[in-house]
């Protein structure tokens, strides 16, 4: 179908449009028209109505939504989560697991990959999944169970691989095996990330010798930065190619770290992610994350045996409003961070931008960035 977007205010990286118009075939975007040239015909148009026109965001770390968290490996939370993943404007999320036996993750990848799978599929796409674990260090848990910790092991990563692609790894390097698993990962074309870890910088340097180039939420739970040994804090803003995720609800990192790294880290490898747990979208309460008991209060989701944090409540949207509100940084730079820093991460090809030959895969957002409509495909979702 022939789809045109009109009364566009397109932000795109390092583009910003007034009245422009985006015409889509298919599941792509043909073109971009400014503000006074002729508009085609089209089988059907959308008047946005002056409202910012952004790509849709990609999630790379998220365990789930709105009561579900998708290694429960029911249909119902897997569709759920896909589906309101876009109330946030998220149009690509890798579901992502937690320290859990090799049993249950393999269900939950089945159940992934059935989804997919079965033509129904109408919520965020999922091109894979994030392992976050089972391969840590005990020492730097945060919310992840300790009962199933192990030692990397590339013949489980490539057994889930086989049932719906792994796209990306946490594991800590400085656990024995740590440096190989990032070597045996980059052979298979599986992004590592360290995270969950205690390395300190030699230690980093080695995996990153090994091709590392990945932290996983930036900041909580890593090393921090110490002026005799610069640790994972230390290493992710010294060099540029590192990719770092970042939390951005002002809780996991506080207003004054989002500007620091905003201020001397690259710009085109921040990530946004929510690391979104099953609370998200929900009112203050009890939950749980992987079988641990969880008090949501303020929004903040914390371990009930010790309040450590247990991932986060933070919508991608607000993310965006967040690091937008505290940097004040140009939309056109941040843009990079919602979508086409996570795709150049993952090798992923098409996404990220608002351009002929891109998917058309797009958020409008009002001025106060809440979600308004969506588009996956080139199809209106939401």
């Amino acid at each position: 179908m022939k789809v045109l977007l009109k009364n566009c205010h397109v932000i795109s990286p390092d583009l910003e449009l007034h009245q422009a118009a985006i015409g889509i075939d298919g599941d792509h975007i043909a073109r971009v028209f400014v503000a006074g040239e002729e508009l085609p015909a089209a089988e059907k148009t959308i008047d946005v109505g002056g409202q910012m026109v952004l790509p849709g965001f990609v999630d790379v770390h998220c365990h789930g939504r709105s009561g579900f968290e998708v290694t429960a490996a029911t249909p119902e939370a897997i569709r759920t989560v896909a589906e309101d993943k876009l109330k946030e404007g998220v149009t690509t999320y890798l579901p992502t697991t937690l320290t859990l036996p090799e049993e249950q993750l393999q269900k939950t990848l089945q159940c992934i990959a059935d989804y997919c799978r079965s033509g129904r599929a109408k919520g965020a796409k999922l091109p894979g999944v994030h392992l976050e674990g089972p391969y840590v260090n005990c020492k730097c848990l945060g919310a992840q169970n300790p009962d199933f910790v192990r030692r990397p092991d590339i013949d489980e990563v490539m057994r889930l691989n086989a049932i719906w692609p792994v796209l990306k790894v946490t594991l800590s390097v400085e656990v024995e095996g740590g440096v190989a698993a990032v070597r045996d990962l980059i052979e298979h074309g599986i992004t590592p990330s360290c995270g969950h870890s205690a390395a300190n910088y030699e230690e980093f340097h080695q995996a990153r010798e090994m091709g590392l180039v990945n932290l996983t939420h930036f900041c909580n739970q890593m090393t921090p930065l110490h002026h005799r040994d610069i640790g994972l804090v230390g290493a992710g803003l010294l060099h540029d190619e590192v990719y770092t995720e970042m939390i951005c609800d002002k809780i996991h990192v506080s207003p004054n770290m989002i500007r620091l790294v905003f201020k001397v880290k690259n710009i085109d490898h921040i990530l946004l992610i929510t690391d979104a747990m099953q609370a998200t979208g929900l009112p203050d309460g009890l939950s749980d994350i992987g079988g641990l008991a969880v008090v949501v209060k303020n929004g903040e989701a914390r371990l009930a045996s010790n309040g450590a944090l247990a991932g986060s409540t933070l919508l991608f949207n607000r993310a965006l409003k967040n690091v937008y509100e505290v940097t004040g940084l140009p939309l056109t730079q941040l843009v990079k961070t919602t979508s086409l820093n996570q795709a150049h991460s993952l090798g992923l090809t098409q996404l990220g931008k608002i351009q002929s030959g891109y998917y058309a895969d797009l958020v409008v957002l009002d001025d106060n960035f809440d979600v308004v409509k969506v588009l996956v495909n080139g199809e209106v979702r939401y």
